[in-house]
């Protein structure tokens, strides 16, 4: 037999699979997810895996097409997938197919079917990104085509930049018209841009002469964020051109959901009809987090005029909205596709677990109970996009992962009768009377006959409709809108929690019923559900009744109005209005409330017992539970099972499908509680086990994954030979669930046994588990030759449990005297040999006991299992016995000798390197396990960030180094007795200081004396900036001129020197206005991620040991204070009881926090964690500061003080003590400790000094053994460079938040720079050019030492300028090698670091290259922004001054001035009468100077 063709290789197992499988027809992709689906005249097309499938209308495989994107053949390259599918057939028949796709900036292939030969291949057509969306249309007009497309070209976000997005001025389009001739974009034909916020679109309709696309925008997709999405509409430009335009867009309320998922058009004639999926956009799953919303089309074409999300040249209207009600909720719906069918909606809906439902809609847009067509076994989420069979319309398309199914859209034959038939009004059935079933029409032979085959639309033009009258007083009569004779009838009064059935007295053509329940009294509101029935039809309606007491009671109706609503309705629900005034008063009597209700996930069998909290139960009456389901289902109602106190009652729950249900409380009279989701899920399954094997002692903890473990009730194993064992009663997590294997003492040759899961009263085969004798232990070596630590090997026989070191336990048991003693191994390593296993176990022996190893017992215990091990047996003894006799001489007796001795030497020193080697490789090991698995959890919300205030915040910049002058600027100036002179003196200086010439000749003068130092420079820059807060225009012109007279003065020596040091006036005046222009980027933009880096580093601090005396810690990220000499440490969790402050008015009494510290901490560290415990769980600081508080041990025995020295302090040598630990009072995990005030003239635990040590002891004592100087050489071996892995791990651990906070300060948010950064910078570009400076370097210089140099840096490492924080010399130093990488990834000298370089430099050295990048990308992105405009400078300027208005007292700023032109009049004056022009400012400054003498001799100041 010949092979298959290479072309059908792919093919064919996918056909074997279509032969052999039950169910429904399929196709299945090969190892690719499904990216697009879309139907043609003659088939289906799948996109995904980088390639197109076209299939038969039966999935059958008929041809596999490689885009020429793809390059070599499905797969390649990986990541690339298909956004549009558009078949259409041109004049002639012919067949084409555009086609997008993600790779090459959005290819858009254009081919001719069926060959597909290759029309047309144009980039930069549909969007390039993973996530981004594409919708597109293609249109006839005029005789041509054209292809409208929307689409996310970009996200805005600068960081997230793949390359692929459009260049700067395109980057806004969002919606291009094509000619299909050759794909390309023109204005003509239309182009419509967005404004600054990006757009998701979810399809493109044509209607009419218009093109619908409904969108919404991206940033909805964060919670908290809630806009209605939009529909954008297009009309024709021109009747007989193909351009289009923006005709508006329209907001489309559904419910206050803020996204899109799925969209369908449905039409009728001229009519249409939009469907979409909505849903909320917060994160949790709820019963009502999707619905389905119609839309007329005529009106949302009318009502589309707005422009609020686009660029449009003409006039635009105010921005509307179409709200809608849900036609349908549900929790998890994905997909729609909605069709008509005998002039009746039908909606096909996927979920996100699976289900295919179906909806049938009547003419007032309200859905019956939607049926379930299909689930899908793997409960995989369906694909947005649902597709009609093209050939055969009783078929639909269902995608989900990588495999499509094609269903029946009718499951007629779940109908048995034709009235039952008839009566479901499902378009697609009808009744066949030949083979007197439900069936489709093509199911039924003879349906060309019009007898042959009766649905819904054989009936009458009108549905059946029952009537409703008052015959007499209380009484109800309900007919048939046709007359046929009754065969039933049901009419119940509905009330908000209760259904009373009524006596219904039935005639032939009618029923009539005395109404005997209340429900008309009070708020004059009544619902009735009447249900008729004939031999042919069964109708039921529901009825809200207003307004109608006077006509059911006294027979007057002429106000009383009925009408039909929905069956889940209620008086309470809809006559809420009208009934307020009654139900206030039944709400002031007692009424429950609902705490819980557990569990809130069960099963579709549903729950025999719900267990629900709150209070007041036993005093409420009519209890009971109201569970809704899907629009249309019938609600349940379900009386309470038993109610076993005041705060607990219990229920039973029905079985019904897989669903999210709305699950209330209510009590008679009273409002039901506030909705929960009560999700009813599919049983439980098992997809594996781990490990899969046990002994048969059991006790082997088991893991099982699978799927909906949080509804099994308990795991059981079922074995032959006994009851089934109940292995765990608890639900375990959704996917996993973990318990411990029972004993089979019975089957000591294993067995295999059957796991399964018991859900309810059904139990549900899982998996297998082997059950394997148990293990067999041969016997074991101790070591106690490296004493003080013991080696032990354990040798086991090979078997089949696959046995880890985390499973076993070995202890060492001994007698000392009369007691019998254990001592714990630590299993290193399990090592499998050919003939047997060895269990490697090592252990540290701490203080002076000794073990008699003649007594000694090893045991070792797996699960259940405990078996004691014994030793190898020894005959070393009896052959030295053999030996001595024919040992002769004491020549060669003393040859024995040392050559043994010599032996024994080098065993020990080889041991002794052995210990040391293992110690090295111990600490590298664990240095990279750590670097490699440490995780640091960082909090992601910290609550507010502790911004300072603009004042404090500038002060601290101006003055970084003079903290005196926040409190003077802070303060108002005292008063004055001539007030007038006092404003006119610094009016005048004010006046004088605005005069641009005399300001910038003051300031070089100033600069020229040798004693105006660098201190003196920058005190006057800051006391200018302050003086002209309010002025910034003029303060910015004052710079320029500066700036400029400081280029020519470093011109023509080194112009890359400009601005690197603050060594005059207008480098600090740079640094000042910096501050001022960017303290709301600063605040905005930069604060958070700032803020989190700091709280990550100190978090990460404090995660290992901390040396209280020196600062230095195990984790940081400078080589300084890193703290080497660490010893082992571990994490103890305390109790620690708040006491409340008596000075504190709030807050309860005692308060208990969980505390975790290390061993190794100080009580005074202790205290620090438990303050930030408790400032961390309830959002404010403890009452006490630290040195207020005290610490004490609460014991059974005696409460005993916690302090950092006391008379149980260790004293070393040289009289130095070491500070008390929480391992020094041997405190346990759980120990409860309480927090009190110390009195008030306690001193603090102590003041460190040279006499005491924490973690780093003197050089004496580092080189001490443990048990004393008689094992020297056996300490611990330490080098510090061996922790230096630490530096590595706490970079990794901060990593991302160190780069979160570089590439806010180097990004463009919105494409927009700051006003200030994008001014000084085209500044500094216009100076070069104009000084004729080419080299691009030195303009980049420039700006980074204006920016990064000047303000950044500054701002990095002192977070206390931003915070109100305290910043330590540990954080600082961290800091300083944070802003040391910032600045490296600014500077443009390549760095060449070799192996003797400094860690600080080493750490972030493979990052720099990428850094360097993005800072140029940055520089350049700035550059290539529209230039500002003179006004808009100006208008940002004016808008900073008026923002820090009266902030400062500028007075003290002009005084302070004042003192520099005094003590500098001479040079000034001399300066000025040289000059020309500045004789009017001479006579101005004299008199300044005048009546600050004045001042000064009334003793004003």
């Amino acid at each position: 037999m010949a092979a298959p063709p290479p072309a059908l290789r792919w093919a064919l197992p996918l056909l074997a699979a279509l032969a052999g499988a039950s169910g429904p027809q399929s196709f299945e992709l090969p190892g690719a997810a499904i990216d697009n689906i879309e139907v043609s005249g003659g088939g289906v097309l799948v996109a995904g895996g980088s390639c197109l499938y076209e299939l038969w209308p039966e999935l059958r495989p008929r041809r596999r097409v490689v885009p020429a994107a793809a390059g070599q053949g499905c797969g390649e390259p990986p990541g690339m997938r298909s956004n549009l599918l558009l078949p259409y057939e041109e004049a002639g028949g012919v067949g084409v197919l555009l086609a997008g796709w993600t790779q090459k900036d959005g290819t858009c292939e254009v081919w001719e079917r069926p060959a597909y030969r290759q029309r047309l291949n144009r980039s930069e057509v549909v969007s390039c990104l993973p996530d981004g969306s594409t919708a597109g249309v293609v249109f006839q007009l005029s005789g041509a085509w054209y292809l409208a497309v929307a689409a996310t070209y970009s996200t805005g976000d600068s960081e997230s930049r793949l390359g692929c997005e459009p260049s700067q001025s395109d980057e806004a389009t969002v919606i291009t018209v094509r000619s299909m001739d050759n794909l390309e974009s023109k204005e003509e034909l239309g182009i419509i841009k967005r404004k600054k916020e990006p757009l998701h679109f979810v399809d493109a309709l044509q209607w009419g002469d218009h093109l619908f696309f409904p969108y919404y925008r991206l940033k909805v997709r964060r919670a908290g964020y809630v806009e209605p999405p939009s529909m954008a509409v297009l009309r024709q430009l021109r009747p007989t051109e193909g351009g289009l335009t923006l005709q508006g867009h329209v907001y489309l309320d559904c419910g206050c959901r803020s996204l899109i998922v799925s969209s369908s058009l449905i039409r009728r004639g001229e009519q249409g009809w939009w469907v979409g999926v909505f849903h909320h956009n917060h994160g949790a799953k709820a019963w009502n987090t999707t619905a389905v919303c119609i839309f007329g089309m005529e009106e949302v074409k009318q009502q589309a005029c707005a422009s609020t999300h686009f660029i449009v040249n003409g006039k635009s209207c105010e921005a509307r909205s179409i709200k809608k009600l849900p036609t349908l909720v549900h929790s998890g719906l994905v997909a729609v596709y909605g069709t008509l069918v005998l002039n009746q909606i039908v909606l096909f809906l996927g979920t996100d677990d699976g289900q295919l439902l179906k909806a049938i809609l009547n003419e007032d847009m309200e859905s019956n109970c939607p049926e379930v067509l299909y689930e899908i076994k793997e409960e995989t989420s369906v694909f947005p996009k649902l597709r009609l069979d093209p050939v055969d319309n009783n078929y639909i398309y269902l995608s989900s992962a990588n495999k499509v199914r094609r269903i029946p859209v009718a499951n007629c034959s779940r109908y048995v009768s034709e009235q039952e038939c008839l009566s479901a009004k499902d378009p697609y059935c009808g009744w066949c009377s030949l083979k007197q079933r439900c069936t489709l029409k093509e199911s039924c032979t003879h349906s060309s006959s019009t007898k042959g085959w009766v649905n819904i639309s054989h009936a009458p033009d009108e549905d059946v409709r029952i009537l409703l009258s008052f015959p007499a007083k209380n009484q109800v009569a309900v007919a048939a809108s046709r007359s046929q004779l009754l065969t039933a009838c049901i009419i119940k009064v509905v009330t908000a929690v209760e259904i009373f059935y009524e006596n219904v007295v039935l005639n032939s053509s009618s029923c009539l019923c005395n109404l005997t329940s209340p429900g008309t009294a009070d708020d004059d509101c009544l619902v009735l559900e009447a249900s008729l029935s004939s031999s042919s039809w069964d109708v039921t309606q529901t009825f809200q009744l207003k307004n109608c007491s006077r006509c059911i009671h006294e027979g007057s109706c002429a106000s009383c109005r009925w009408t039909p609503v929905s069956s889940a309705t209620t008086c309470q629900d809809s006559c809420e209005a009208a009934a307020s005034k009654g139900l206030a008063a039944v709400q002031r009597a007692e009424h429950i409330s609902i705490r819980s209700i557990e569990p809130l996930w069960i099963s579709t069998l549903g729950k025999s017992e719900i267990t629900v909290k709150g209070e007041n139960f036993t005093r409420a009456s009519g209890i009971k539970l109201v569970l809704a389901g899907i629009t249309g289902c019938k609600t349940d109602i379900i009386k309470v099972r038993t109610v076993l106190n005041d705060t607990q009652m219990t229920f039973a729950l029905p079985p019904t499908r897989k669903e999210a249900k709305s699950i209330c409380i209510q009590a008679a009279g009273k409002k039901c509680s506030p909705p929960m989701t009560l999700h009813y899920v599919s049983l439980p399954s098992c997809l594996a086990i781990t490990p899969n094997t046990s002994w048969v002692s059991g006790g082997r903890r088991i893991t099982t994954i699978g799927r909906n473990f949080n509804v099994v009730d308990s795991v059981i194993i079922s074995d032959e030979q006994r009851a089934n064992l109940t292995v765990s009663r608890c639900p375990g997590d959704e996917s996993e669930y973990r318990y411990l294997t029972p004993s089979l003492s019975h089957a000591t040759e294993g067995k295999v046994v059957d796991l399964m899961l018991r859900v309810e009263t059904t139990f549900i085969p899982c998996v297998k588990l082997h059950y394997h004798p148990d293990p067999v232990f041969i016997n074991y070596q101790l070591h106690t030759e490296l004493d003080p630590d013991l080696e032990l090997k354990i040798y086991k026989e090979n078997d089949n449990l696959n046995i880890s070191k985390s499973e076993v336990e070995v202890y060492l048991s001994y007698l000392s005297g009369a007691q019998t003693k254990r001592i714990w191994f630590s299993v290193q390593n399990i090592t499998k040999k050919p003939d047997r296993s060895t269990i490697l176990c090592k252990f540290k022996r701490e203080g002076t006991d000794k073990i008699d190893f003649s007594t000694v017992k090893v045991f070792v215990k797996l699960g259940n299992f405990e078996h004691e091990v014994k030793p190898t047996s020894s005959h070393i003894y009896l052959y030295v016995l053999i030996l001595l006799p024919i040992v002769v001489g004491v020549i060669i007796v003393a040859f024995i000798v040392t050559r043994y001795k010599s032996k024994e030497l080098t065993r020990k020193q080889s041991q002794q390197l052995e210990l040391l080697e293992y110690e090295i490789r111990k600490e590298i090991r664990e240095g990279f396990a750590e670097l490699q698995m440490d995780e640091l959890d960082v909090v992601d919300s910290f609550g507010t960030v502790p911004f300072l205030d603009y004042k404090h915040f500038a002060l601290r910049t101006f003055f970084p180094e003079s903290g005196g002058y926040a409190s003077i600027f802070s303060e108002d100036m005292p008063q004055s007795r001539d007030q007038t002179s006092k404003d006119e003196s610094f009016n005048m200086l004010h006046a004088l200081i605005c005069n641009k010439n005399f300001l910038v000749t003051l300031i070089h003068t100033l600069e020229k004396q040798k004693n105006f130092s660098v201190k003196d420079r920058c005190l006057f820059a800051s006391f200018l900036t302050i003086a002209l807060q309010t002025k910034l225009v003029y303060l910015t012109q004052i710079l320029e001129v500066l700036t400029r007279d400081l280029m020519e003065q470093s011109s023509n020596v080194q112009p890359k020197l400009l601005l690197r040091r603050t060594e005059s006036v207008v480098e600090k005046l740079l640094t000042n206005w910096m501050s001022v222009c960017l303290s709301g980027f600063l605040r905005e933009t930069i604060g958070e991620p700032f803020y989190l880096l700091v709280t990550t580093l100190n978090q990460r601090i404090n995660k290992g040991p901390v040396d209280a005396i020196t600062c230095k810690a195990l984790y940081t990220l400078n080589e300084d204070w890193l703290l080497w000499q660490v010893s082992e440490f571990k994490s103890v969790t305390l109790n620690v009881v708040f006491e409340k402050v008596p000075e504190s008015e709030g807050g309860d009494g005692c308060q208990s926090v969980a505390v975790t510290v290390l061993d190794c901490d100080t009580v005074g560290q202790a205290k620090e964690k438990s303050l930030q415990a408790f400032l961390c769980k309830n959002g404010f600081p403890y009452g006490l500061q630290l040195d207020q508080l005290g610490l004490e041990l609460v014991s059974e025995e005696q409460p005993r003080e916690l302090l950092d020295v006391d008379g149980s302090s260790e004293v070393l040598e040289d009289g130095i003590r070491k500070l008390n630990t929480i391992g020094h009072y041997e405190i346990a995990n759980g120990a409860t400790i309480r927090v009190f005030k110390k009195k008030a003239n306690t001193r603090s635990d102590v003041d460190y000094s040279d006499q005491h040590c924490h973690l780093i002891l003197p050089d004496s004592e580092a080189n001490k053994d443990v048990k004393g100087a008689g094992h020297k050489g056996k300490q611990k071996f330490k080098v510090k460079e061996m922790y230096l892995t630490k530096l590595l791990s706490t970079k990794v651990a901060i990593h991302s938040v160190v780069e979160k906070l570089f590439r806010s300060i180097w990004s463009l948010p919105n494409n927009k720079a700051p006003v200030a950064i994008k001014y000084f910078f085209d500044f500094l570009d216009a100076q070069a050019e104009s000084k004729k400076i080419t080299d691009p370097d030195v303009v980049h210089i420039w700006k980074t030492n204006s920016l990064p140099l000047r303000f950044w840096v500054n701002i990095l490492k002192n977070p206390q300028f931003v915070f109100d924080i305290k910043k330590t010399s540990h954080i600082d130093g961290c800091l300083s090698v944070i802003a040391q990488a910032f600045m490296d990834a600014f500077s443009l000298a390549e760095q060449t670091l070799g192996k003797e370089a400094p860690t600080n430099k080493l750490l972030y050295a493979k990052d720099i290259p990428l850094y360097k990048k993005e800072v140029k990308a940055y520089y350049k992105a700035i550059r290539d922004l529209p230039p500002l405009t003179t006004s808009e400078v100006e208008e940002f300027l004016t808008q900073e001054s008026m923002k820090h208005e009266n902030e400062f007292n500028e007075k003290v700023a002009l005084l302070e001035i004042n003192r520099y032109i005094v003590k500098y009049y001479d040079e000034i004056v001399s300066k000025l009468e040289r000059e020309r022009g500045f004789e009017e400012v001479q006579k101005q400054l004299q008199q300044v100077k005048a009546l600050f003498d004045e001042k000064k001799k009334c003793k004003w100041h």
